[in-house]
């Protein structure tokens, strides 16, 4: 998983990106919006740790501008500051954060709430009507799939998996973060079902020849690419 830090002092930027890269992420950082607009269109990052205080302008502004990206309308955000005052607070909160932490943090504190965004299952959504990977065309409204104009006749779990791998294409995921995404939280079902109904969806998508979209990442889950070797 990709996270993004925008902080503008040196030292603590660069000791929440050690911290984050020791808890396994893949990290990239910068100091100010401008430079992390970039980022976000380029690292495509799974996860904002963004400061208030920037020097071009503030954090909010920030959050505020990645809510109006279709493509990144979702992508969880922590505000990390020193602004400790309950308006600011409900100002970081309403401006789009979903997590607000105050300086001087936690290391591990701030590694538990990244790790709990990202197990939201609206870290893993971008909003479309339309879901085009390759060859295969999901329609949200209409809840069908096609691939080179044939209907693909999928069962609905089957199809809740595909779209959110289609949604998330080029990412590996555990099957604990597939479970919460595509069963949610409270269900009460084993790995083992993310594999039958992988393997289920790979059947159905090797009639046209294309069952290697879905890769298996050993040690770490699945991953769903959009060109097949």
């Amino acid at each position: 998983m990709r996270i993004l830090v925008v902080e503008d002092d040196t030292d603590i930027r660069e000791l929440i990106c050690q911290s984050l890269t020791q808890a396994d992420y893949q990290v990239q950082s910068c100091m100010d919006v401008k430079s992390a607009r970039q980022l976000v269109e380029t690292f495509r990052p799974d996860c904002l740790v963004v400061d208030w205080m920037l020097p071009d302008t503030s954090g909010v502004e920030l959050i505020r501008w990645l809510r109006r990206q279709p493509n990144y309308a979702q992508v969880p955000c922590l505000m990390l500051t020193a602004r400790s005052q309950e308006s600011d607070k409900i100002t970081g909160l309403e401006s789009g954060a979903d997590d607000y932490m105050t300086k001087p943090m936690s290391l591990r504190e701030l590694q538990a709430r990244v790790k709990a965004l990202l197990r939201r299952p609206s870290a893993y959504i971008e909003a479309s009507d339309m879901i085009i990977v390759g060859p295969i065309k999901l329609n949200l409204s209409s809840y069908e799939v096609k691939i080179a104009d044939t209907s693909l006749d999928l069962s609905p779990t089957e199809y809740k998996l595909l779209k959110f791998f289609m949604r998330n294409k080029n990412k590996v995921f555990s099957r604990d973060q597939i479970l919460t995404a595509v069963w949610g939280e409270d269900a009460y079902i084993g790995d083992r079902t993310v594999d039958v109904h992988v393997l289920r969806l790979r059947k159905a998508l090797k009639a046209f020849k294309i069952d290697a979209m879905i890769s298996t990442v050993r040690g770490a889950g699945y991953r769903f690419v959009e060109q097949v070797n």
